[in-house]
């Protein structure tokens, strides 16, 4: 049975503390990708909106700092306990904006794991002392860095904002956090959640709106003095502010001879069909040995074939559609021009639209095109859907050299039973994670995550997330004579 939608869904801007619409009013449509039908309609955040989210955040700063990490922490804590509680609600709302089945959803969770380690880990914020200067005691200093701006994606949301409101907020930052217009719904919740909880009026400001003006006007404002992004390599470029980034991907696989064929081909064909291939980690390029290449493609053609279109309401659902028609349309376009590549390629399965819910839906057919050039338009972009290339190597060499041709660098993964060249290959891959006999969406919470090259800057993780948000000040202290 599908789930119910919550009534009275929570529309308005959280700007220091209190719930508010915006200075003129205006509001923009969420349309559900799997009825498009309208689901709700939320305020936008204008230049003024943004500014006052800014201001509180600044008037909120001095006061959060000088909290104990502990009395931070309590406000963290309580609010991981409330999004395990509503858990199920966070799930509904982000399925009927952005089309993510219930069945894969277990973000309210993760939530709760990363809210609760980070309203203890701001103890971790700790200088260093150096005697190696003649008369001196010299230390550092770690402090926060004031006022962050955070701008998410809609791909995964909750998971996305609380790396983020985590972090920031146990250093002793604040913050004004951007919304994806494409879904909002989840992160207002977090917000009421936030409002629950008890956070101070400034501490945390959630707007709803548009890349212009809500978000170019976040990113150059002056009294932000940080800027954590998750988004498109294009407009990462774009901001100039101190920046942490996690950008876009086009992460390969290399499978090898003596891998295990079946555990490779389901884990690679769940990697570019979770959330409908709408990760930024998911392997949408694999390299396959030629003298297993043909069993391989007809292990991950009959992986493909048992995932579930439909409502993603209904549990029983376990693929999506895309997120909007916007994001449709560029998937339908790359696999257009896949099409039209003569001699370069070609589609082995999928290929275009699924027919679902009587024809209405944002549904693509999880796509596999074989034997493309490594210079095809399809191999070089991140295409944001369940669609996947899948080419052939001879050597070692021959493939690190194809899957490293790329201007991302945020995940690769390798498929070998030998030891010795998994991690020749490892370290030869230009990621920032490297998986090992598995594939993305497989990370630890306690591992640095990251890009290289286009893939964004910075690293978040347990033990890494807060250096995003801390100064380092020196401090000299020069003693008298005895």
């Amino acid at each position: 049975m599908a789930k119910s939608i919550p009534q009275n869904i929570e529309n308005r801007l959280y700007i220091n503390g209190e719930f508010v619409e915006s200075s003129d009013g205006k509001k923009f449509d969420i349309i559900s990708p799997y009825s498009e039908e309208k689901v709700a309609s939320v305020y936008e955040a204008t230049v003024e909106d943004t500014n006052k989210a800014v201001a509180a955040a600044k008037n909120a700063f001095p006061s959060w700092a000088e909290l104990e990490p502990h009395e931070r922490g309590v406000y963290l804590s309580k609010l991981g306990d409330l999004c395990a509680q509503y858990h199920e609600e966070l799930a509904v709302l982000d399925a009927i904006s952005m089309g993510r089945p219930v069945s894969s959803y277990f973000d309210g969770f993760y939530a709760a794991q990363q809210l609760h380690h980070y309203a203890e880990a701001g103890y971790y914020n700790k200088g260093e002392s150096s005697l190696n200067s003649k008369g001196f005691v010299n230390i550092t200093f770690r402090q926060p860095i004031g006022v962050v701006g955070a701008i998410i994606p809609w791909n995964v949301p909750i998971i996305l904002a609380v790396h983020k409101i985590g972090p920031a907020l146990a250093a002793g930052c604040t913050m004004v956090m951007k919304t994806s217009e494409k879904a909002p719904l989840a992160v207002i919740k977090l917000a009421v959640l936030a409002k629950e909880a008890g956070f101070p009026p400034g501490v945390l400001n959630i707007i709803s709106g548009f890349g212009k003006p809500a978000g170019s006007t976040l990113a150059m404002h002056t009294d932000v003095r940080c800027i954590n992004f998750t988004g498109s390599s294009a407009t990462g470029k774009n901001h100039l502010t101190n920046i942490s980034s996690r950008l876009g991907g086009k992460s390969p696989a290399i499978v090898f001879d003596d891998a295990d064929i079946e555990q490779a081909a389901k884990e690679t064909a769940n990697s570019i069909t979770f959330n409908a291939g709408q990760v930024c980690v998911a392997n949408s390029r694999i390299y396959v040995q030629e003298s297993v290449a043909s069993r391989f493609k007809s292990e991950f053609a009959k992986a493909l074939r048992i995932y579930t279109p439909g409502n993603p309401l209904d549990p029983e659902t376990t693929q999506g559609p895309q997120a909007d028609v916007l994001q449709f349309k560029r998937v339908v376009e790359y696999l257009k021009i896949a099409k039209e590549q003569d001699g370069k390629g070609v589609v082995e399965m999928g290929g275009g639209k699924l027919d679902v819910a009587g024809g209405k839906g944002y549904f693509i057919q999880p796509t596999m095109i074989i034997d493309q050039s490594e210079t095809a338009q399809t191999m070089k972009d991140e295409i944001f859907g369940p669609v996947v290339g899948i080419n052939v190597f001879k050597t070692e060499k021959e493939a690190i050299a194809k899957a490293v041709d790329s201007e991302f660098g945020l995940y690769s993964a390798v498929y070998s039973k030998n030891i010795d060249r998994a991690l020749r290959v490892a370290k030869a891959m230009e990621a920032g994670t490297v998986g090992v006999n598995c594939t993305s969406p497989t990370m630890a919470p306690d591992m640095p995550f990251g890009g290289w090259k286009h893939s964004g800057q910075g690293r978040e993780g347990f033990g890494y997330s807060l250096d995003n948000y801390l100064e380092t000040k020196a401090v000299y202290i020069k003693l008298s004579d005895a």
